[in-house]
């Protein structure tokens, strides 16, 4: 599956896109100042969207890969 797929689909389960899962990270704690801060782990990000939007592990990673810079 492509990364945008990923967002894609993402989309689709949730309602929301790249920049509202940006904001929603950020009044979450765990992204600052267009980063996620050293004392976040993946996991945290991982476990907070698979119990707040029932994302599965990849499409969870694909979030943390967007946040993190890695794909956009």
């Amino acid at each position: 599956m492509s990364f945008q797929a990923y967002l894609d689909n993402i989309k689709t389960k949730t309602g929301l896109g790249p920049d509202e899962f940006k904001t929603l990270t950020g009044k979450k704690g765990f992204y600052k100042d267009g980063a996620i801060p050293s004392n976040i782990k993946a996991g945290d990000i991982v476990k907070w969207l698979k119990e707040d939007f029932q994302l599965g592990h990849g499409h969870s990673m694909a979030i943390y890969a967007l946040l993190k810079g890695i794909k956009e």
